[in-house]
C-alpha cells in the first residue's frame, strides 16, 4: 500500500517536470493510434501473466507464489509508470490539451486528467490481479471492493499537492499583481509551499477519513477499553473510526493527526473481530507509541526535509550529468535534440533523487519507528505477549510469509523475534530508542548541511559561478554544432554581460550581429550595454541611440522602448525619453513598477532642466 504512495508521487513528478516541445513528434490521429495501441499491448499482457500465475496455483507452494504475486504486482505496477512515462514524453499528449481553455487557466485541471489516466493503468493492473488475489490468499473481496480499495488508499496522498496547486492557479487567476509577484520568486514558493505542508498536516486528516468513507465506532465494551487506555496514557483525540480499508478484511489499525482536534484512531472491523481484547489493547498502545514518541511530526520533518536535500543536490547533480562528457556524446550522437534531452535528464534527476530518498532515507525511519511503537506496547501493558499473538494472527490470516521483507516494516517474524528479546531483556528497548536518537541527530544535520548547501548554490557566489560555467558549456557544445547560430552568441554575449565582462560581452554581440544584422534582441542588449555601463569606458550614448532605434524599429516591445527611452536619456534628450517610456509602460505586461520608476526618473530629469 504505501509502495503506491511512491507510484502516484513519481508520476506527479514524471507529469509535471515535462517540458513540452513546441511541434508533438506525432500527428493527432497517429497519436490516438499509437495510444490505444499500447494500452491494448499493456492489458493484454497484464491479463495474461496473471492468468499463466492462476494456473500456477494448484501445484507450486504457497511462498512461492506469494514471491510471484507480489513481484508480478510490483512488475506491471511499474510498467503502468513506464506507460505513462511514453504517453507524456514520448507521444506528448500534454501538447493536445494544452490549448484546451479550461485547461490553459487552470493547469492543475489538466494534471489531474493525467493523473487519472495513470490510475486508469493501476486499475487495470489490480482487476487482472484480483483472480490470483481472491484464490491465492482465499479473499472473498470483490475486484470493485479490490480496486476501490487500492485507489482509495492511494489517493490521499495528491490531496496536498492538488490543494497547493489548485489554490496557486486560483491566485494567479485573481486581478491582484502582488500575491502573483511573490509566489512568482524562489521565496515566495518556498514560504507558500512550507506554509500549505503545515496547514495541510493540521487539517488533512479530517479530509482523508471522509475519503476514506470511515464511520464512528459504536460505543461498547471496545470502544470503552480503547477509550480507558487513551485516557491512562494521556492521548486525546477527535474520534475513533472503523477503516473500511479493504472492505475493512485487514487486521490492522492507525493513528493520524497531530493535534486533537483533527486526531483520529482508525480500527478495522477483522481487527476488532479476530482479536482478543487484550490484543486490541497491544494494537492500539502501538499507535499511540507513534504518537508519544512524536513519529508523525518527525514525518512532516521528513517532508520538509526531501525540499532541502532537493534543494541542496539537485544542482550538483544536474552540473555532474550535463558535465559527464559520455552523456553530452551519446545525446549528440544520437541525434537528439538537447534541450529535450536535456530536460529530460532534469525529470530523471529528479525522480532518482525522491525514489532514493523516499524509498531508503525515509524508509529506513519508517520500519525503526514501527519497531519504537512496537517496544512502546511495554510502557503501557508491561509486556509483549499481547502484540505477539497479534502478529501471529496477522501472519496466519494474511496468508502472507511471516518472513518476508518490507520496505517500510520489518518482517512478521523480525518483529516477533525483537520482542522476545526485550521480553528477556529489556535493555533492547533502550539500545534502540538510542539508535533512533543518534540517527534522528545525523540526519538534521545533514538537512541542515544540504540546506545551506542549496542556499549557496543558489543565492550565492559559488551558485552562480557554477551556472556560469554550466551554461558557458552548453552554449560553446551547441557552437561546435552550428558555428553560424546568431542566438548562440547573443546568449554567450548575455553570460559575459552578466560577469561585467563587458569586452567580451561586445565581440559576442557583433559577431552575432555579423550574422544577423537585424537581429532585435541582440540590438537592443548591445545597445543597453552602450547606454547604461558602469565602466566609462565601454559607454557611447550615440551609438547606443543607433542600435536602439534600429531595434524599436524592427521590434516595438516593451523592454526594446525602454532601452531607447535609456538611450535618449543617455543622449540627454529627455522629451524623446519621456515618450518612449510611456510607450513601453503602455506595452508591459509585467513588472510595472520598474517602467513607472523609469518614467518618473526621465521626467524627474526634463523638470531639472526646464529649472522646476
Amino acid at each position: 500500500m504505501f509502495t503506491n504512495f511512491i507510484y502516484f508521487i513519481v508520476v506527479l513528478l514524471i507529469y509535471s517536470t515535462h517540458q513540452p516541445p513546441e511541434k508533438a513528434a506525432f500527428a493527432f490521429p497517429e497519436t490516438v493510434f499509437l495510444f490505444i495501441g499500447l494500452f491494448g499491448i499493456f492489458i493484454f499482457l497484464t491479463r495474461l501473466q496473471f492468468q499463466k500465475l492462476e494456473k500456477r496455483i494448484p501445484t507450486e507452494s504457497f511462498s512461492t507464489l506469494d514471491h510471484r504475486f507480489n513481484t508480478l504486482l510490483t512488475r506491471q505496477s511499474i510498467m503502468a509508470i513506464v506507460l505513462f512515462a511514453v504517453d507524456i514524453y514520448g507521444l506528448n499528449l500534454s501538447s493536445f490539451t494544452a490549448d484546451i481553455p479550461v485547461l490553459a487557466v487552470i493547469p492543475t485541471l489538466q494534471a489531474v486528467l493525467f493523473i487519472g489516466l495513470f490510475v486508469m493503468y493501476l486499475a487495470v493492473v489490480w482487476a487482472c490481479a484480483h483472480g490470483s488475489y481472491q484464490k491465492l490468499y482465499l479473499n472473498t473481496m470483490t475486484r470493485r471492493s479490490y480496486i476501490l480499495s487500492n485507489i482509495s488508499f492511494s489517493i490521499p496522498v495528491l490531496l496536498p499537492w492538488l490543494f497547493l496547486s489548485g489554490i496557486a492557479d486560483l491566485i494567479n487567476l485573481l486581478p491582484f499583481r502582488y500575491p502573483k509577484q511573490f509566489l512568482a520568486t524562489p521565496t515566495g514558493e518556498a514560504i507558500y509551499f512550507l506554509f500549505f505542508l503545515f496547514a495541510v498536516a493540521l487539517l488533512g486528516p479530517a479530509i482523508i477519513q471522509k475519503f476514506w468513507g470511515c464511520t464512528p465506532l459504536e460505543a461498547g465494551v471496545i470502544r470503552h477499553r480503547i477509550e480507558n487506555l487513551c485516557r491512562q496514557t494521556g492521548l486525546e483525540y477527535n474520534n475513533i473510526l472503523y477503516w473500511p480499508i479493504f472492505g475493512g478484511k485487514m487486521i490492522t489499525a492507525g493513528v493520524m493527526g497531530l493535534i486533537k482536534r483533527f486526531r483520529y484512531i482508525l480500527v478495522t472491523h477483522a481487527l476488532l473481530q479476530l482479536l482478543q481484547p487484550e490484543e486490541i489493547d497491544a494494537v492500539i498502545a502501538h499507535e499511540i507509541g507513534h504518537v508519544k514518541q512524536k513519529h508523525l511530526l518527525f514525518y512532516l520533518i521528513f517532508f520538509v526535509g526531501y525540499m532541502l536535500i532537493s534543494y541542496g543536490t539537485f544542482d550538483l547533480l544536474v552540473f555532474a550529468i550535463i558535465y559527464a562528457e559520455p552523456v553530452y556524446r551519446f545525446i549528440h550522437d544520437f541525434g537528439f535534440n538537447q534541450a529535450s534531452a536535456t530536460a529530460t535528464l532534469f525529470s530523471f534527476v529528479i525522480i532518482l533523487n525522491f525514489v532514493i530518498y523516499f524509498r531508503f532515507i525515509f524508509g529506513y525511519f519508517m520500519r525503526n519507528f514501527e519497531r519504537q511503537a512496537d517496544t512502546y506496547v511495554y510502557a503501557v501493558i508491561g509486556n509483549a505477549q499481547a502484540l505477539i499473538r497479534t502478529l501471529e494472527k496477522i501472519a496466519l490470516t494474511s496468508g502472507q510469509p511471516p518472513d518476508r521483507p518490507n520496505w517500510h516494516h520489518f518482517s512478521i517474524t523480525e518483529r516477533i523475534d525483537y520482542l522476545k528479546k526485550c521480553e528477556n531483556d529489556r535493555t533492547w528497548i533502550r539500545h534502540h530508542n538510542r539508535k533512533i536518537r543518534k540517527s534522528i541527530a545525523v540526519y538534521l544535520a545533514a538537512i541542515l548541511f544540504m540546506g545551506g548547501l542549496g542556499y549557496h548554490l543558489n543565492f550565492g557566489s559559488v551558485g552562480k559561478k557554477l551556472n556560469n560555467h554550466f551554461f558557458e558549456k552548453i552554449i560553446a557544445r551547441e557552437l561546435q554544432k552550428t558555428p553560424d547560430n546568431p542566438n548562440l552568441y547573443r546568449m554567450l554575449g548575455d553570460l559575459y554581460f552578466g560577469r561585467q565582462n563587458y569586452e567580451m560581452t561586445i565581440r559576442a554581440y557583433e559577431h552575432a550581429l555579423r550574422l544577423q544584422p537585424d537581429n532585435p534582441e541582440v540590438l537592443n542588449n548591445l545597445a543597453w550595454l552602450y547606454a547604461t555601463c558602469e565602466d566609462p569606458g565601454y559607454r557611447d550614448p550615440q551609438q547606443a541611440l543607433a542600435l536602439a532605434q534600429k531595434a524599436a524599429a524592427l521590434s516595438p516591445a516593451a523592454h526594446i522602448m525602454d532601452t531607447l527611452a535609456e538611450s535618449y536619456y543617455a543622449n540627454g534628450k529627455y522629451s524623446e525619453a519621456i515618450l518612449a517610456a510611456r510607450t513601453a509602460l503602455k506595452l508591459a505586461r509585467t513588472n510595472l513598477s520598474y517602467f513607472e520608476d523609469q518614467l518618473d526618473k526621465f521626467l524627474t530629469a526634463e523638470r531639472k532642466v526646464k529649472g522646476f
